[in-house]
This record gives C-alpha cells, structure tokens and sequence, in this order.
C-alpha cells in the first residue's frame, strides 16, 4: 500500500508488552512506570486479527518488540500464530537479549526468522551502570544461542549519545566484526521535542523512506513515531484504523508527546 507521498508502507512494528526486566537510563525511570493493566494489553489473537488484514493491505514485514517482548508470557504461540499468516516474508524481534538463551531455539522452530539485539557496551560495569543491575553475560550467551539457533542475520542496537566514534560504541563495533554481527547506531532520541537522526546501518529515521506504521500493546497504530496521531482498533477495527493511519502518516516526524519508548517499541 502506498501514503500520500508515494512511499510503499509495507512494515509493522507491533509492541507486545510495556514490560521490561531492564531500567535503561535513556529508556526508563529508575522507579519503573505505572503500566498497563492486563485487561488492556492486546491479546494474541487480536494481535493475529490485526496483523492478518494489515496483510491484506500489503504488509508483509512484522517486527515484535516491547518493552521487552521475551517476557510476555507465551511469546512463542504468538510468533507461531503470525507465521501461519500467508504473506509474511519476514518476521523479527527486537530484544535485550536477556532471556534469549532460554527462548533462541523455540523461537526459530515457531517461525522466526531474525533478532534484533540491544547492546550499548561490552563492559560489564558500563552495562549494569545503563541497565540498572542488568547481566551482560546472559546478553552474550543469548546472541550465542541465536547464532545456534539460526536467527540470522543478527543485528546488534547501540545507543550512541553523540558519535558511533564513542569509545563504547567502537568497542560495540569491534565485539561484532569479531562475532560476524551486523551492528547498527541508534543516536539518543528524544519523542517530546522532536530529536531523532538516521540510523547509521540501517533505514530507521529516513523519513523520505519510511515504510512503517506501528501497532502499540493497547491496540493503537500509530502512523509515525514521532507523531501523536493513533488510532484505536477496538474502537474502531482494524481495517479502518489501519486505513487513517496510512491517510495521516507525516512527511517526516515532528513529535511525540502521548507515547513513551518502554511502549511504543522505538
């Protein structure tokens, strides 16, 4: 399906939890957030009812995120049940990586095809300080499992705050060279007022090439990131929602003031 200004939407984010076992300092309050209550978070098969027409209109990517999508809890029905889905040619997920070990195997035999793996450091220290008491050991054995298992090729995010020429980040780089991963460089971004740049390595922030719209946990598409614009697909259905977000999709991103990353997916 084509926007208004002539680009191929044909990628769907969906955002399966606003739960994290991690507290990121660019991401999430040391606190925590006040989250979700279960009754409002989308089930699996209004995931696969909404995922199922957006095909009908062209979609053909999906990408699984969060929060972090491992802890939603039967994950692994879910990508199943998208897989059956005749139309997808390729389906992803974005995690910490923390429960990747556990999850790598099943994942691959219920139809995924590739991760997505956060990684702002390779030290230990750097990695907790970030995390807030996060392991990066269970990082590592997680992008090990997914070499085992298949879920290739294996892309590593690593938040900058200026320059992929940070000490952290050239280290990042150096860790994936070494272990045949394809690393990409997400600059710090801010949804309220608007800051966000291309990604080095990969299309995200291109505006001019955008090809996404999102599905948020509570059942919101979402045009752009940086937009406040969604629309409710209970309320409104699916294909409709679908078809106003694709008619009010920006030219390029402003900002964001109803969403936070932990729930939207980045």
């Amino acid at each position: 399906m084509l926007d208004k200004f002539n680009r191929r939407i044909n990628y769907l984010r969906i955002s399966v939890t606003d739960r994290c076992n991690l507290r990121c300092t660019y991401c999430m309050p040391e606190e925590g957030i006040t989250l979700l209550p279960h009754k409002e978070i989308l089930s699996f098969d209004e995931i696969y009812e909404v995922v199922k027409v957006a095909v009908n209109y062209g979609i053909d990517k999906i990408r699984l995120t969060g929060g972090e999508p491992l802890i939603r809890r039967g994950i692994v029905d879910l990508v199943r049940m998208l897989k059956s889905i005749d139309g997808i040619k390729d389906l992803a997920m974005t995690t910490n990586g923390v429960m990747l070990e556990q999850y790598a195997n099943d994942l691959k035999s219920a139809g995924l095809d590739r991760v997505n793996i956060s990684l702002d450091t390779i030290n230990s220290e750097k990695f907790r300080k970030i995390t807030r008491n996060g392991d990066i050991n269970q990082v590592f054995k997680g992008i090990e499992a997914a070499k085992m298992a298949g879920l290739k090729p294996i892309k590593v995010n690593c938040v900058v705050m200026k320059s992929s020429n940070e000490d952290d980040a050239v280290e990042v780089a150096e860790f994936c060279k070494k272990n045949n991963l394809q690393v990409r460089f997400i600059h710090m971004m801010n949804l309220e007022t608007g800051e966000f740049s291309i990604v080095e390595g990969g299309e995200g922030g291109d505006c001019e090439r955008c090809n996404r719209l999102r599905l948020t946990s509570n059942g919101m598409i979402k045009p752009c990131l940086f937009d406040n614009n969604e629309y409710n697909i209970r309320e409104m259905g699916a294909e409709n929602a679908i078809k106003m977000a694709l008619a009010e999709k920006p030219i390029c991103g402003s900002f964001n003031k109803s969403n936070k990353f932990y729930n939207i997916g980045g």
